[in-house]
Formats: C-alpha cells, structure tokens, sequence
C-alpha cells in the first residue's frame, strides 16, 4: 500500500525548532520558521550543542545577513500568497510593512542574491499553488483564481502557461493520469 504524505512545512519547522530548543533548555522568541531570538547570552558548550543537534537534521545557522534577508522574504511573500486574507494592499507594500526596510532595498538584495524578482518569484510560488490545488483539492479554475486572488481566470491560465508550458486542465490531466497509473 503507498500513503502519500502532505506536509505543512512551517508549523514542522516550528515544532522542529522548539523541540531542540527546549530540549537544550535555551530562552527564546520564535519570530517565524528562520527567526529566532535568543533571549541568554550562550555558553560555547551550549551553543555548539545547538549547532550540532541542528545540523543533524540538515538545518544551518545563517550567518549572513544577505542571504537572511531572502529567506525572510521568500517566507513573507509564501505567507502572503496562503493567506491572502491577513494583507491587504500590494506584495511591495506589505514587504516593506513586514520587514522594515524599503522595497528598493529588498529588491536589490533579492535580485542581487537570486538572480531573480521578487515579482517573478511570487509568480512562479502562486503558480506552484495553482498545482497544489489541482492537484490536491476539487477546486474550479475559478475557485483557485479567486482564492489567490488572480484578476481572473484567463490571467491564472496565461500566467500558468507561460510559466508551465502547459494549461491548468492539461496539468490537471496529465497528474490524474500519473496517479490512476500509481494506484
């Protein structure tokens, strides 16, 4: 018998986090899945416990602020696109609300670090949903245009060729196919 096995990355990440921080008895304020504050000045002992447990599970400590940056922007930009209904205004705006920098500044650093746009990124996630959701749920084209909020269901259909090469209904089809064959 084959399960497949869906996760919700970011409360594994948390519960994954605060599991090893409480094991090691450290004080902390979990800000989201890449934040952490630390609220004592650590021991070298303790601090390489923590290193160690970390990374026995393929988890790093990011020391660079840059690339930091980027990852708290991909995770705010992913955040935003799962629940549209706690933003409101545009993906630059809600950014720079959220991040306390200017746009021009997370753009540059963005784009500098992955050779990409914020803009292009967000493109390429809401379109990942888009196959998430075709997927994984019995929603219409229309159901996912509205839930991520595309101007419509041409916009979501162009948007996903583009990106795909291939239509919303032809993925669709193509992925029943693979699961029918799986089973």
């Amino acid at each position: 018998m084959t399960f497949f096995v869906k996760y919700d990355f970011n409360t594994l990440c948390k519960t994954f986090l605060e599991t090893h921080l409480n094991a090691l008895g450290i004080s902390y304020t979990l800000h989201s899945i890449n934040e952490i504050s630390i609220e004592e000045e650590l021991s070298h002992e303790k601090q390489a416990a923590l290193i160690d447990a970390l990374k026995k599970c393929g988890v790093g400590i990011e020391t660079d602020k840059k690339s930091t940056l980027v990852d708290r922007i991909k995770n705010v930009v992913d955040g935003m696109l799962r629940d549209s209904s706690q933003t409101s205004g545009t993906l630059s705006t809600y950014l720079s609300e959220t991040l306390h920098y200017s746009y021009a500044h997370l753009s540059a650093v963005f784009s500098e670090s992955t050779y990409t746009s914020i803009e292009n990124y967000a493109i390429l996630r809401r379109v990942d949903l888009v196959k998430e959701y075709l997927c994984n749920t019995d929603l219409t084209l229309t159901e996912i245009a509205f839930k991520l909020e595309y101007s419509s269901v041409a916009h979501l259909s162009g948007q996903f060729k583009k990106t795909t090469g291939l239509t919303p209904s032809a993925f669709k089809r193509i992925m029943n196919k693979k699961q029918t064959q799986n089973t």
